[in-house]
């Protein structure tokens, strides 16, 4: 991780980051880059890279949307534990759970959890459309989050059944994305989700531009949801 590069994307973002939370960060790059050697996680592994394009661009949401103190968050499909796990280091108060289908990721990410000394990450090895199911997770979190590549049809009915009433569901998505959410409305609808509003954001020192799709969470899911094939 490039450290003064970090702190420079931070302070764009107009927060601040301390020493503590910065060498939990270069533990999370350390490991990201050793266990990449070995299986598949990223394509970035440059210290620049990892520095805006993994770590500035996740936490981007505290500062466009507002996380509640000590709130029950969930990021499903976290792959390497994006955008999660840096939520989670920037915000300690809030209580995460990082759930991705491939048992590989999560033993790594409860690797970062333990040489980071982190509480409250929870790392579930499961697939969405089955463990949004569970009484003790469906409707149980206060905002979901995903930087997941499917479309927002698919990814609204992985994660809206998580969030209670009131709660949000926020989607990192690309640029181009207008045929995607008109395609989504009716789904994220029947789901019980509204749209809510869709911010454009540049991620500093790089030509990002990210979309965060941020919908709330307005009537209870329906049983029949997740379907058993989404699509």
């Amino acid at each position: 991780m490039d450290r003064n590069l970090f702190i420079d994307c931070i302070k764009k973002f107009g927060g601040e980051i301390s020493e503590e939370k910065l060498n939990h960060f270069d533990i999370y790059s350390s490991l990201l880059v050793e266990w990449n050697e070995k299986m598949n996680l990223t394509a970035i592994t440059d210290p620049e890279g990892i520095s805006v394009r993994h770590f500035a661009d996740s936490v981007s949401p505290l500062f466009y949307h507002e996380f509640k103190e000590n709130a029950k968050i969930i990021d499903v499909g976290t792959g390497a534990g994006f955008p999660g796990f840096p939520i989670k280091i920037l915000r300690p108060d809030l209580e995460i759970t990082l759930m991705d289908s491939l048992n590989k990721r999560i033993n790594f990410l409860k690797e970062v959890r333990e040489k980071t000394g982190i509480s409250n990450v929870e790392c579930v090895h499961a697939r969405a459309e089955e463990f949004s199911r569970k009484p003790e997770y469906r409707e149980k979190y206060d905002i979901g989050v995903s930087r997941a590549v499917a479309n927002l049809r698919v990814l609204s009915e992985y994660v809206i059944p998580f969030i209670k009433i009131g709660g949000y569901f926020i989607a990192m998505k690309a640029m181009d994305i207008e045929e995607e959410v008109n395609d989504a409305k009716e789904k994220i609808k029947a789901l019980g989700g509204e749209i809510q509003e869709i911010k454009t954001i540049e991620i500093p020192n790089s030509d990002v531009l990210r979309k965060l799709v941020i919908i709330k969470k307005i009537n209870k899911t329906d049983n029949k949801y997740p379907s058993r094939k989404i699509k």
